[in-house]
């Protein structure tokens, strides 16, 4: 599987970005370097090439991303 995430540091509440093939494995690489990061919400792909296409959406493209943020409001601190 493939995975794009959202990470939202606790104390600056600014979010990242990302995706991946092994999920545990990146989150304990982003805690590693920055304990402040938590997982806020995933989305599971197949194919990479799906994934790879959402993240960019999510990171160009504003509106993929406001209404993603409407969607999962309360998942955000």
């Amino acid at each position: 599987m493939n995975y794009v995430y959202i990470l939202q540091d606790k104390e600056f509440r600014k979010i990242y970005i990302g995706s991946t093939n092994d999920l545990r494995r990146r989150s304990k690489q982003h805690l590693k370097n920055n304990q402040n990061w938590i997982l806020v919400y995933y989305e599971a792909y197949r194919p990479e090439k799906d994934a790879r296409e959402r993240e960019q959406k999510l990171k160009y493209h504003g509106t993929s991303l406001s209404n993603l943020k409407r969607r999962i409001k309360y998942s955000f601190l």
